[in-house]
């Protein structure tokens, strides 16, 4: 039985392209860009055409991209480098923990945060935003794309509020960029993260966009690096990477976004077929075109990957019940309404660039394989 893999937004495969672009920086162009010699400039023309490649992807200018080593660290560089004791800080319920406990720890410093809640879309209610928004509100970070149900957040009119208030805005881009088309400019933000993993980089390299004229402090001090926001030797392998993934994705993202979606359309047909009660969380929102949070009824998401286990398919639970089936809801499904009679029973299913037809239509035979097994029981 071969393996299935539907866990695309817990992390990708590293690219076969990637892998190759990043190898010879291990061995063959190993030296640190910040040497004179021709070891230096060789890693640090790798490094700047990296940048080039991530500025191109999202609309933004080379000197407004600085790396680091993945989404948490972008965030905590947000939050933690731009927000003063007095300040307060917009961000949505349903934002990933490295945004909501950067923010906790802050609120022990005197900044105070505002949780906006959302509709049982998840997505986020801008009327209770707007009217949150003070003369002492400094941020709203807002992520652009949720990594458990996938909804789409309109930034564009969050952005467009912030900018009527003199606020500025951050959206946490994970799970965003690579997937669909993410340009700094149209949606109006003043930062993004970028996470590599998520989209055929490894894990351990990111992003941060910063809109040209913001002055960020940095949150660590040393060598002067990516302009002094955030010191350290580079890890030039790693960037090369990021910057191939941002390459291809800029090549062929419209075809991808086209594939994964009908990819999608198959997938949830074919589970009307299996004669199982079940919703799609966040059916009436945009989102993304290779993620569905499906929440099967009266079952338990452990169960279900219990059973998927055996019959090697990979999936992640959008409940907080991962692997015993007990518990309450995610906080994100809470924050959406969900029933519980479905919500305990959700899994997320996401896939990529490596996903076929071929792998829907097993997943489906597997699926309903394990949903006939729990339903008599």
């Amino acid at each position: 039985m071969r393996p299935l893999y539907f866990d695309y937004n817990a992390t990708t495969p590293v690219h076969p392209e990637v892998m190759e672009a990043m190898l010879l920086y291990f061995n063959e162009h190993f030296g640190n860009p910040g040497c004179a010699h021709s070891y230096g400039l060789k890693a640090r023309q790798a490094m700047q055409k990296a940048r080039q490649h991530v500025a191109d992807l999202i609309g933004a200018s080379f000197e407004e991209i600085i790396f680091t080593s993945g989404a948490t660290e972008s965030n905590n560089m947000v939050l933690q480098g731009l927000l003063k004791p007095g300040d307060e800080l917009i961000i949505s319920a349903i934002e990933h923990p490295a945004i909501m406990e950067p923010a906790s720890k802050l609120s022990q410093k005197g900044i105070r945060t505002k949780i906006i809640p959302v509709d049982e879309n998840g997505i986020v209610r801008l009327d209770i935003l707007q009217n949150s928004c003070t003369d002492k509100t400094k941020l709203i970070s807002i992520m652009l794309a949720n990594n458990e149900v996938g909804t789409i957040q309109p930034l564009k009119q969050i952005a467009s509020i912030a900018r009527s208030k003199n606020i500025l805005v951050h959206t946490d881009a994970a799970q965003a960029v690579g997937k669909i088309p993410v340009n700094v400019k149209e949606l109006g933000v003043d930062f993004l993260t970028i996470a590599g993993h998520k989209f055929y980089a490894p894990k351990g390299v990111g992003a941060l966009f910063i809109r040209k004229g913001i002055n960020l402090e940095p949150i660590l001090y040393g060598g002067g690096q990516e302009n002094g926001i955030r010191p350290g030797t580079e890890n030039i392998p790693y960037l090369v990477a990021l910057g191939q993934a941002c390459a291809l994705a800029q090549k062929d993202l419209e075809h991808e976004i086209k594939r994964q979606k009908e990819l999608g359309e198959i997938f949830i047909n074919g589970l009307t077929t299996l004669n199982v009660d079940f919703i799609l969380h966040g059916q009436n929102a945009p989102r993304l075109p290779n993620t569905m949070s499906i929440g099967f009824k009266n079952l338990r998401a452990g169960d279900i990957i219990s059973g998927f286990i055996a019959y090697e398919v990979a999936v992640s639970a959008g409940a907080a019940c991962h692997s015993s089936g007990k518990g309450g809801l995610s906080y994100v499904l809470k924050a959406m309404n969900v029933n519980e009679n479905y919500g305990q029973g959700t899994i997320r299913f996401s896939w990529g660039r490596m996903t076929s037809k071929e792998d829907i239509f097993e997943l489906l035979s597997r699926l309903k394989i394990v949903l006939k097994s729990l339903t008599k029981i």
